[in-house]
């Protein structure tokens, strides 16, 4: 099944678009894009040239993915949230060159409105909640909020919040996933599921 692409959208040539990926009104994707089957992108998204995202991503309404941005697998990016590439814009100052790169590890989401400072890594399953701004790398699992945005727990795969304490200190503790059944480990600030 080919992508799918809305009359009204963009697509330059050259763009790479995996089999199934829906491309909905308004979207401009430039043409060294390179995005993975299964994708939808949203209503008013922007991909610039230097983006890759992997496969069965859902970018939202009014999302612009810009140059040096890569989204892994299953990620999820909420209406209106923002990326960024320049640590210090300023419109009379060309700062091409300084792009910082920023990754967005398999299964995480981005809810809506928050903000991704460039040059961070969000682990894998990480949840970041609406509206927070992250301004450093966000551990696998950690579901953070707010502005700054700090961790306040721990997520399960399937998106479950876990019930495990913020930060764990020389102890390990488990939990389990309440929609799925999966087991997890804390130990020493990072979660892994057990196999």
């Amino acid at each position: 099944m080919a992508a799918t692409v809305h009359p009204s959208a963009i697509v330059d040539e050259g763009a790479q678009l995996g089999e199934g990926t829906r491309v909905w009104h308004w979207v401009h994707v430039s043409a060294g894009a390179r995005i993975g089957a299964g994708c939808s992108l949203g209503q008013g998204v922007f991909v610039g040239n230097d983006v890759v995202i992997g496969n069965n991503v859902k970018v939202q309404n009014n999302v612009s993915v810009y140059d040096a941005v890569t989204l892994e697998d299953d990620v999820f990016c909420g209406p209106s949230m923002v990326f960024t590439n320049v640590l210090n814009p300023r419109a009379a100052v060309v700062r091409k060159h300084e792009y910082r790169r920023t990754l967005v590890k398999r299964g995480a989401t981005l809810g809506a409105n928050c903000t991704l400072v460039c040059g961070v890594t969000v682990g894998e399953h990480a949840f970041v909640g609406a509206g927070a701004v992250v301004s450093r790398d966000v551990l696998p699992y950690a579901l953070v909020a707010g502005v700054p945005a700090r961790r306040i727990g721990w997520m399960s795969r399937h998106g479950e919040r876990l019930d495990l304490p913020g930060h764990c200190r020389g102890e390990v503790v488990f939990a389990t996933c309440p929609a799925t059944g999966e087991r997890y480990r804390l130990d020493h600030d990072i979660l892994s599921l057990c196999t």
